[in-house]
């Protein structure tokens, strides 16, 4: 039997050491972040006390559960683009002719595929194409997380001026009841009017409790983009009468091509392209190469004792498939047509986008202009009249409705001012997703 296994350590050194395949090395993930702690079920937990907009933006892009998914897709297209450069194996076969030892023949052989067409290459083209789309939508999923981020923490930061501002009114609608109670007492004015005194009251805290809802609900919205359900900070630091800069139209032109639905769609195409290429190689068909021994007797039909002396044959092949019934026209059609549709997709995304970054654009522009235009005009005038009508109402000179009148007329310019700013900065977060966010600081389109 030595014989028989030297041809067989010849084709064990003839294998090419190109069919090991290496293990994808694991992509890093970037732990870096804002110190906090974890829960008992694995979730993070914001520090308790005051929360910065810059700390609010590390949580959310360190624990977020979306951006999590999206760094494993990534390391996964990692991983397929190993798995595409990979060489076919080679398959090893054994036959025997005939069971009875004397009249046995054993044939031991080695098939190696062969790509041809340049298979391989274009099937690592399309898989790092989807290696670059996993990569831009990692990107394009921080961006949008970051905007989503800086919005929710805004929404914080005006509920909580809003609910302050309540919180005010509610005190301004005790002082005038217990006015209008007093003048009552003295017999000045009609009980009627203490009692239009203490329905204002009530809607006014009606108001308070609407505010402290909508605070309520925006903290949570806030705390969930780290996975955290239950909120822990007190309350959101920042200035709630800053605007988001308005930017110029040549700054959007420019970052405009480079937005992120635009590198999905044009990755799309390229990706789409790669398989078209792929689909076409795979018109030429593989060859199969073949080296083996078979081992037979030397003489067969002679008796057992010629039989039992045996000797070895080398065997080289070559297999080679028709493309007779099967050319693999359908899907290279297939393939053409799913390229042609992502390069509409891409004009249409192209076309969307323009749409989107205008309307966000003309948003962001109506509501810096309200919010300067009530800060500026409307805001002092309601204040110095309240004053004016509290004070002449204490005094006797205005009545209590007069004095109600520029109550509620300061309370609804502070609102009015409260929602063009949170429109802003809606606006604002949408054309950071739209466009993607540029720079580190969270706080840098602020003014």
């Amino acid at each position: 039997m030595r014989t028989l296994f030297v041809p067989l350590a010849v084709l064990a050194l003839a294998v090419p050491p190109a069919f090991s395949q290496q293990v994808a090395p694991q992509t890093p993930q970037n732990a870096a972040g804002p110190s906090s702690s974890l829960s008992a079920s694995g979730r993070t937990l914001e520090p308790e006390g005051p929360l910065t907009l810059r700390t609010a933006v590390a949580l959310a892009l360190q624990a977020n559960p979306g951006l999590s998914a999206a760094r494993h897709e990534q390391a996964a297209a990692d991983g397929a683009v190993v798995q595409a450069g990979a060489w076919p194996n080679p398959t090893l076969d054994t036959q025997l002719e005939d069971l009875r030892r004397n009249n046995r023949t054993t044939t031991l052989q080695l098939s190696q595929p062969i790509e041809l067409g340049g298979k391989r290459a274009a099937r690592v083209t399309a898989a790092e194409r989807a290696r670059d789309q996993a990569a831009s939508a990692l990107s394009a999923r921080r961006a949008e997380l970051r905007a989503s981020a800086v919005t929710a923490f805004f929404d914080v930061l005006t509920a909580q001026e809003r609910l302050r501002l309540a919180q005010d009114s509610v005190g301004l609608a005790q002082i005038a009841t217990r006015a209008a109670a007093n003048r009552v007492a003295a017999g000045k004015v009609s009980p009627l009017e203490e009692t239009k005194a203490r329905v204002a009251e009530a809607g006014i805290r009606v108001e308070l409790l609407q505010a402290e809802g909508t605070l309520r609900a925006s903290r949570q919205l806030l705390a969930a983009l780290w996975g955290n359900p239950a909120p822990r900070f007190t309350q959101v630091e920042g200035a709630v009468d800053q605007l988001p800069a308005q930017a110029a139209a040549p700054e959007v032109a420019r970052r405009l091509p480079d937005a992120p639905v635009l590198r999905q769609a044009r990755l799309e195409v390229e990706r789409r392209r790669a398989l078209s290429e792929l689909e076409q190689a795979r018109r030429i068909p593989d060859v199969t190469v073949s080296l083996g021994v078979k081992r037979v007797p030397a003489s067969e039909g002679e008796g057992d004792a010629v039989s039992s002396s045996r000797r070895n044959q080398v065997m080289v092949g070559l297999s080679v498939p028709l493309p007779i019934f099967d050319t693999n026209r359908g899907n290279i059609t297939e393939a053409l047509s799913r390229e042609d549709k992502a390069r509409d997709e891409l004009a249409a995304a192209e076309l969307q986008l323009g749409a989107d970054v205008a309307q966000a654009s003309e948003r962001l522009r109506s509501a810096r202009a309200t919010a300067e235009t009530l800060q500026r005009d409307a805001l002092p005038g309601a204040e110095t009249a309240y004053r004016a009508a509290t004070k002449g109402f204490e005094l006797g000179k205005f009545s209590f409705l007069e004095a109600l009148d520029a109550q509620r007329t300061l309370f609804q310019v502070r609102n009015q001012y409260l929602v063009a700013l949170a429109d802003a900065h809606r606006a604002a977060g949408e054309l950071d997703r739209l466009l993607g966010t540029e720079g580190d600081d969270p706080s840098a389109n602020v003014r």
